[in-house]
């Protein structure tokens, strides 16, 4: 396969499992990669408690992750070539973390906003109308491994507005537990570094803090 070049790169796509190669400055260069779906995630604010809800659920990358780190070599003397159970083990809790509400835009047909009103209400069950949204940002997310694209969406909510308990879809091995978190102790929440999160809720309560709390009614 030749390289396709422009303006001093040079890249190919080595095998469609995903490796690509690349030339930089006459270096010839090599790294995985997954091909996915790029995606939205909705920071919720609602207005009755007066809490950011997030959602809660089990991780299985992140507790193979947390064996490793306990557990140093427990992943490697997994035999690749079939299931093993693991030497070291951990609680269930430690594959547990606290995320925004998200989905994947694998759904042709269907915009950026339709998606995230679908996702506020399998996962949080808030109806939401692509008209209550308001776009935060879209940034590059995975970049080592995906470098797919994610939009962040932020709509303010009511407990009128719950119509469903939300908890994601059964069918698709969904287990997600809705979490309202307070106003007073978000902040002490994004800073915690004992508490496992992901970035999109950090970057979410600080945005929040910053740009909508200053203009929030007195409570």
């Amino acid at each position: 396969m030749t390289w396709r070049e422009s303006q001093g790169w040079g890249w190919k796509l080595a095998r469609a499992s995903g490796l690509t190669q690349w030339l930089k400055n006459g270096t010839q260069k090599s790294w995985d990669f997954m091909k996915t779906h790029d995606s939205v995630t909705i920071l919720l604010f609602n207005s009755s408690r007066r809490s950011l809800v997030l959602v809660k659920q089990f991780r299985p990358a992140v507790y193979a992750g947390e064996v490793e780190r306990r557990f140093p070599g427990s992943l490697t003397a997994v035999d690749q070539d079939g299931p093993r159970e693991l030497q070291a083990a951990l609680p269930g809790s430690a594959g547990v973390t606290f995320e925004l509400c998200a989905g994947l835009l694998d759904q042709p047909g269907l915009s950026l906003e339709e998606v995230a009103c679908k996702e506020a209400w399998e996962e949080c069950g808030y109806r939401l109308a692509p008209s209550d949204l308001r776009r935060v940002a879209t940034y590059k997310s995975g970049v080592g491994l995906t470098g797919s694209s994610q939009t962040m969406f932020y709509a303010e909510v009511t407990d009128a507005q719950r119509a469903g308990p939300g908890g994601g879809l059964a069918e698709e091995g969904e287990l997600i537990e809705v979490v309202h978190l307070p106003l007073d102790g978000a902040q002490a929440f994004a800073d915690d570094p004992d508490v496992p999160k992901t970035l999109g809720v950090i970057f979410g309560i600080s945005w929040f803090l910053s740009c909508v709390a200053p203009g929030l009614s007195p409570h």
